[in-house]
């Protein structure tokens, strides 16, 4: 399983709120359409954590998405498809930053229940 790991910044002028509305009732239904696409998730900032022990980073972000492929051919397919290119047509309308990464899931602690 691979994950595509992307830390979002809104665009400037944009409310936090804003930019979690849109995120949520508009771009993540089009996430639903992207074929390949096995997993999504949004995670919401709600505040930050900081550590005495270790120094914060300068990264100020207002959300992390998670996308989930079974493979990197299927990650590279479904970014190839018309939904897809529909997607980043629309995150380019409310997100000013991004920062992605393609990730492989080591599980440590499975979920529990």
């Amino acid at each position: 399983m691979i994950k595509s790991l992307s830390l979002l910044t809104r665009k400037p002028g944009m409310t936090h709120e804003q930019f979690v509305r849109h995120w949520l009732e508009v771009h993540g239904p089009l996430a639903l359409k992207v074929p390949g696409i096995r997993r999504y998730v949004q995670s919401h900032i709600l505040e930050e954590r900081t550590r005495p022990d270790i120094p914060s980073s300068d990264v100020e972000i207002d959300g992390v998405a998670e996308l989930w492929y079974d493979d990197r051919e299927s990650m590279m397919r479904a970014l190839a498809t018309p939904e897809a290119k529909a997607l980043y047509a629309d995150g380019a309308l409310f997100i000013g930053r991004i920062k992605s990464y393609t990730t492989e899931e080591k599980e440590i602690i499975p979920l529990r229940r």
